[in-house]
């Protein structure tokens, strides 16, 4: 049975001249089922609920409304708008990537009307997006921490927002965005149209519909009972050791007719360090995590768009919001948290009417949780199979040619790799560690320096902690280059030479060892150290001469009536050099009185 031809297009549906012309231009004529039961509720003004399929066009549904809501530069009724400049339309999404994305589809179907649409979301520099907010936008598209950052500070006006859009509301609610997401929507204006779009609908995100819209239509592209799976997607769930899943994803990565593959990780360093192997196994791989900066991250996006890379490993940060063609593979390295997960992951693949695989390994400690999916989801793979490399199941399941192995062959390494694309200098505010890792790759999307990430410390660019790189207004960076100001400022010291003072039984002793008295005037005799008076000796010298001393014993101070006070003698233990003249000194005991002889042993 054949399969019906849509007839159904764009024009058919009320869309704008100019929008359907947008969208003919890219070879976008007729509309996905969400699309065509979307549109004619929307561009009546209704406020209104999609739920669908991941990858079957939920962005259009709104975002066409959306544009012919608003007035841009050029309409018929411009010279009426009040404030024109300020945004007139608000599209929140859960992630930077689905932020991103978002974006170009409106930007593509709004060009021929020159509608203007900001992107703004965190990692980039905030003077940029503060600068077109200035100059005036039509809509924005952004993240809830860095849109309620500039309407915080004045720079982004809600007051005028004709329609908000909350795309993939249930992530946002999973990423603790509610109370954002709740004080953006009370700066909007009241009469506002408000649409919401996500791919499964909990309570949690009812509730939110039923706080802030109004009769809200909600529209389903699906019959209950079918799938949450686009059925183009063919499904493999194998039970994998842990050691030897590296090994499974090398060989699988060279089946017949394989073209992009996405690969999901549950942790950051899990991702990181697939993508290391993948590129020492000769694979053009890079990876998108949340340790790497913004720039790091949209370079390896363009990279994998752009074909200069066809493996990239990724965290579910990624699992929203990624929409590129000719993903045939999608390969769950780690079993995902929930069977929501599941679907945003496998969902990569098999977007609009296009066949797809999706691979799960999973692990021994991974069984409970993947039976909850499985039930979640109906699926008919309650117990994984046992699957290793070399099982001839692998490679007859997903056509893995005989004969191949864990590396891949020079021969095939045709790709570009990481390192032809260019990193972008987005001003990011808060760079992350992994994102300079990420600038000195030196192989093909393997994200690793070649000195295995000692490189700083072995040039000799900084011992430790300061061979980081800092932010050059740092209160760390201040201080050195205001210790480094003040050296180069003080003028050269000069030291007043040390000098010893020896004593004899508390009298000053000449250089001959013979004790000296201090002439008339106060001064000590030529022969010894010390020429100056208490009254013309400077505090410089006085303090020179007081550090000078070595010990107790060389710290002679006189008593009231003039008489030499007999210095603090140390205790000294027996059998160390020299020992005591009396048996107390010997045996360790602090001696208060001793004979000059005694005093003059201990002092010299």
């Amino acid at each position: 049975m054949s399969e019906a031809v849509p007839t159904t297009t764009f024009r058919d549906l009320g869309v704008l001249p100019a929008t359907a012309d947008a969208l003919e231009a890219v070879g976008i004529v007729h509309p996905f089922p969400i699309q065509e039961m979307t549109l004619p509720i929307a561009l009546m003004g209704n406020d209104l609920i999609g739920q669908a399929r991941t990858g079957t066009g939920k962005t259009l549904a709104f975002g066409i409304p959306l544009l012919q809501r608003i007035v841009v530069a050029g309409d018929r009724d411009f010279d009426l708008v009040v404030d024109a400049g300020k945004p007139q339309a608000l599209v929140i999404a859960p992630t930077r990537e689905l932020a991103i994305q978002v974006s170009g589809d409106i930007a593509l179907a709004g060009s021929t009307r020159g509608a203007r649409v900001l992107t703004v979301y965190g990692g980039r520099a905030y003077e940029p997006q503060i600068d077109a907010l200035r100059k005036g936008v039509d809509v924005v598209v952004g993240t809830p921490g860095r849109l309620l950052d500039l309407a915080n500070q004045g720079y982004l006006n809600l007051s005028h927002v004709k329609v908000l859009v909350l795309d993939e509301a249930d992530e946002m609610l999973d990423l603790g965005f509610l109370n954002d997401v709740e004080n953006l929507v009370s700066r909007t204006h009241e009469l506002r149209q408000t649409m919401l779009f996500s791919a499964t609908m909990p309570s949690a995100v009812v509730a939110l519909a039923r706080r802030y819209m109004r009769h809200p239509m909600n529209i389903r592209a699906e019959s209950p009972d079918e799938g949450m799976i686009v059925p183009a997607t063919a499904q493999f769930v194998y039970r994998a050791h842990a050691m030897d899943k590296v090994e499974m994803l090398a060989r699988v990565l060279q089946a017949e007719n394989r073209k992009l593959v996405m690969i999901f990780c549950r942790t950051k360093r899990t991702a990181q360090k697939v993508a290391d192997e993948l590129g020492d196994r000769g694979f053009a791989s890079a990876a998108v995590h949340g340790d790497l900066g913004q720039g790091a991250r949209e370079q390896a996006l363009r990279a994998f768009r752009a074909g200069k890379v066809d493996v990239l490993v990724a965290t579910d940060v990624a699992a929203r919001g990624i929409d590129v063609e000719g993903v045939t593979h999608v390969i769950n390295y780690q079993c995902p948290e929930d069977e929501k997960t599941y679907l945003h992951r496998i969902g990569r693949t098999g977007r609009a009417g296009a066949s797809g695989i999706a691979i799960t390994f999973v692990d021994w400690d991974d069984l409970a949780r993947w039976g909850m999916i499985n039930t979640a989801l109906a699926l008919p793979y309650p117990e994984p199979e046992e699957t290793y490399s070399t099982s001839p199941k692998l490679a007859h399941d997903l056509g893995i040619p005989p004969g191949v192995t864990g590396r891949l062959p020079r021969s095939q390494r045709t790709r570009a790799g990481l390192d032809a694309e260019e990193l972008e200098d987005l001003g990011e505010t808060g760079k992350s560690r992994g994102g300079s890792a990420r600038d000195s790759a030196s192989r093909g999307g393997s994200g690793r320096s070649g000195s295995g990430g000692r490189s700083d410390r072995d040039r000799g660019s900084g011992s430790g902690r300061g061979s980081r790189d800092r932010a050059p207004g740092s209160s760390r960076d201040s201080r050195s280059r205001g210790s480094d100001t003040a050296a180069e400022e003080r003028p050269p010291s000069t030291r007043t030479p040390r000098t010893r003072r020896r004593t004899r039984g508390g009298a000053s002793a000449g250089v001959d060892g013979e004790p000296r008295s201090p002439s008339p005037t106060g001064q000590l005799d030529p022969t010894g150290a010390d020429h100056t008076t208490a009254s013309d000796s400077t505090p410089e010298e006085s303090m020179a001469g007081a550090s000078a001393t070595d010990g107790a014993s060389d710290d002679q101070t006189r008593s009231a009536d003039g008489e030499p006070r007999t210095p603090r003698r140390r205790r000294r233990r027996g059998g160390r050099g020299g020992g005591s003249s009396s048996g107390d000194a010997a045996t360790g005991t602090d001696v208060g009185s001793t004979s000059s002889e005694s005093g003059s042993s201990g002092g010299s």
